[in-house]
């Protein structure tokens, strides 16, 4: 459609503006979900000591097979008092420190012990269930990159080579603004033409997913006075983005008075169906996205952009929006002139991901909406997309 601008072009416009923010020092406990503004490097080597991978005996390799002495008992913690002389054998628990002098450790399982002395009926390897010091990672090597997202795994790396701190880019500040007269918060009455607000508190949770710190304006009636105070404080944020109020209705201010406030928009409008009307511009280092009042519209736009401008926002490496590939159910029609996003439901079977579209793909369908945990690209196009037809598809949260 003319005017229009693709889905990558769009994204490519959004990014182009989405700086990392400051960075900022946490405690590693807790970083979780935050990401490296800095590579980190481990303080330590890991092991830093050489170490039994179980419970068995140090001893040396030469001297097997054979009836060994046993002489000390190693506990993790508390090391050999001495180092291993030759034709000796030491117990050891897993994780102990292989005395000096032992170059290997025999499972206990294939051994025996009687009277403090250890039967090896059979050779035992160099270095057999040893964990050579620094065989992870040495001092002074970079343990994570910057622009990585910190998980569990990632805690656990961290904290294990004393990594006390990490550096990390400070979290958004979004301002969710929902506009509209006919919109009241869930359990107050309904009166005649009015609805509950329900964008708001979708989008907040969206963000905070995607690592940003959200506070909501609004609902916020369509008086172009109290428009323009609410913009006014969303525009204080890192990211301020408005739920209806983007078309072209006589209703429809946000867009107006965001250009009086000074915000540069950088487009209007997307060849995507739901969500054509998405607005994208900037003032000064807030980005401000005008999203459709059609709640699975306003979905399709987060996943589309807002998401990746947050995570570009913190330092990610891959912003995204990250597609996968699986099969489709059933077959779904294309459209002619705009990419669609439909939704659908995963499953697995013996071949991998399974995608089944829902009945009723209209945008304002969100309580459908929430039976789904995909959203399939239809490129635009003439024909279908055939059942078993290998699609992309973003995995919602």
């Amino acid at each position: 459609m003319s005017g229009l601008l693709s889905i990558e072009e769009a994204l490519r416009r959004v990014l182009a503006r989405a700086r990392a923010l400051e960075a900022e020092q946490v405690p590693v406990a807790g970083a979780a979900g935050r990401f490296l503004a800095a590579d980190v490097t481990a303080q330590v080597d890991l092991p830093p000591f050489a170490s039994s991978a179980m419970d068995g005996y140090a001893l040396r390799a030469g001297d097997t097979p054979g009836r060994l002495p046993v002489v000390f008992r190693i506990a993790a913690g508390l090391p050999a008092d001495r180092a291993l002389a030759g034709g000796e054998a030491m117990a050891i628990s897993t994780g102990g420190v292989v005395p000096d002098g032992a170059d290997s450790v025999v499972p206990i399982e294939v051994v025996g012990e009687s009277d403090n002395v250890l039967e090896v009926p059979a050779p035992v390897d160099l270095g057999a269930n040893v964990r050579p010091v620094g065989g992870d990672v040495r001092a002074g090597d970079v343990l994570l990159a910057a622009g990585m997202r910190i998980g569990a795994a990632q805690i656990g790396a961290l904290a294990a080579a004393g990594v006390a701190e990490a550096t990390v880019t400070r979290r958004p500040k979004v301002v969710v603004l929902s506009t509209g007269t006919e919109l009241r918060a869930p359990g107050e009455a309904l009166g005649a033409g009015q609805i509950y607000e329900s964008n708001a508190p979708m989008l907040a949770a969206a963000f905070e997913t995607a690592g940003a710190d959200v506070e909501r304006i609004g609902p916020v009636p369509d008086d172009e006075s109290e428009h323009r105070r609410a913009l006014e404080r969303g525009l204080e944020a890192d990211v301020l983005v408005s739920s209806g109020g983007v078309s072209v209705g006589p209703h429809d201010l946000v867009r107006r008075i965001l250009a009086e406030l000074g915000v540069e928009e950088d487009f209007w409008g997307v060849a995507v169906r739901p969500g054509k009307p998405v607005a994208f511009g900037a003032r000064g280092g807030t980005l401000v996205f005008g999203l459709p009042g059609n709640p699975v519209s306003a979905l399709v736009g987060v996943e589309l952009f807002v998401r990746p401008a947050l995570l570009a926002l913190q330092g990610a490496n891959d912003p995204g929006p990250g597609y996968e590939t699986a099969r489709l159910a059933s077959p779904l029609r294309r459209n002619p002139a705009r990419d669609e996003l439909a939704r659908a439901r995963s499953r697995r079977d013996d071949d991998g991901t399974l995608l089944e579209p829902l009945t009723g793909q209209e945008s304002h369908m969100i309580a459908r909406a929430a039976g789904a945990d995909a959203l399939v690209l239809v490129p635009s196009g003439e024909g279908e997309l055939a059942a078993g037809e290998q699609v992309r598809y973003l995995r919602l949260s």
